[in-house]
């Protein structure tokens, strides 16, 4: 059975930028654009009445900015498309605004094509994206809060779940290290598929609505040190 493209909505109120994206997209034979939206408004319109499976959104817009519009999205079935908010500013503010409004991915405007089309298809496997200068930004606020004469181990042991198995907390630490199901499953010597299993399991333990927020419970608790994943160790 053939896969149907990937169906993305773009809602930017600059033309070109749309025409940009769309002709970046529309090259690719696994996904094409179903829709344009100048601004957040137009763009829940749209989507309600085109349908799609990813959305790029922009941050700033008139009448409905673009967090407002992921939020909006984002709140509805669990049929509902997957947000990739675009920028042209690494903003920590932005980075949280988007994540805590349910979107699945945060880019920067000025990322490579290849960037772009993988950060789509990525998404729509149900994982998420954040752009790696806004990783930055994002994760220093983050880090865990050790408290004087505590290890890291100590702090992970008191803030994540206790229903967490062994296995499923390394898998965590996989994720928050930026590593894909893929690369998950080829560090431990399982299947893909199994990888995907315990990333569902540590989604329903910990309570997270996505894998983005399974992440930052990761550096909230110190189970990775921010510092360490930047420098690339």
């Amino acid at each position: 059975m053939v896969e149907q493209p990937i169906k993305v909505a773009l809602v930017d109120d600059q033309q070109l930028v749309r025409a940009g994206f769309r002709m970046v997209i529309d090259s690719q034979p696994d996904m094409h654009v179903v829709l344009e939206a100048s601004d957040g408004q137009q763009g829940l319109r749209e989507i309600d009445r085109v349908g799609c499976d990813i959305v790029l959104m922009d941050v700033q817009m008139p009448t409905m900015n673009g967090i407002d519009a992921t939020r909006a999205i984002t709140s509805h079935s669990a049929g509902a498309p997957r947000v990739v908010v675009l920028t042209t500013f690494d903003n920590d503010e932005y980075v949280l605004g988007a994540i805590s409004a349910g979107a699945s991915g945060f880019l920067l405007k000025d990322a490579d094509p290849e960037q772009l089309l993988d950060a789509i298809r990525t998404v729509h496997r149900g994982d998420a994206v954040i752009a790696p200068r806004a990783t930055r930004n994002l994760l220093r606020p983050l880090g865990p809060l050790i408290a004087p004469g505590s290890t890291r181990a100590e702090t992970s042991a008191r803030a994540l779940p206790s229903e967490l198995t062994p296995r499923e907390v390394e898998v965590l630490a996989a994720m928050a290290r930026g590593l894909t199901n893929g690369e998950i499953a080829e560090q431990f010597f399982v299947s893909e598929a199994t990888v995907k299993t315990h990333v569902g399991r540590i989604l329903a333990k910990t309570q997270s609505r996505d894998r983005v927020q399974a992440v930052i419970l990761a550096y909230q608790a110190g189970l990775v040190d921010p510092d360490d994943v930047l420098r690339g160790d």
